[in-house]
């Protein structure tokens, strides 16, 4: 993450993506997409319980 802003790509970017959403927007859209990556992991999560033959109840079995 640090080599991206050494370059002068990474410092280009930077510049870019706050000339486009500007300085007030930013922390908003940080702060949903972080919402966003939660909400997804947290899906990823009970779906794999959910698909787990082990993890699920065994009342079934008689």
């Amino acid at each position: 993450m640090r080599a991206l802003f050494e370059s002068p790509a990474g410092i280009i970017l930077l510049l870019l993506v706050i000339v486009l959403f500007g300085a007030r927007r930013l922390p908003e859209a940080a702060k949903s997409v972080g919402k966003s990556i939660k909400i997804f992991k947290t899906e990823l999560d009970t779906d794999k319980t959910k698909n787990d033959p082990d993890s699920s109840p065994s009342s079934d079995k008689n």
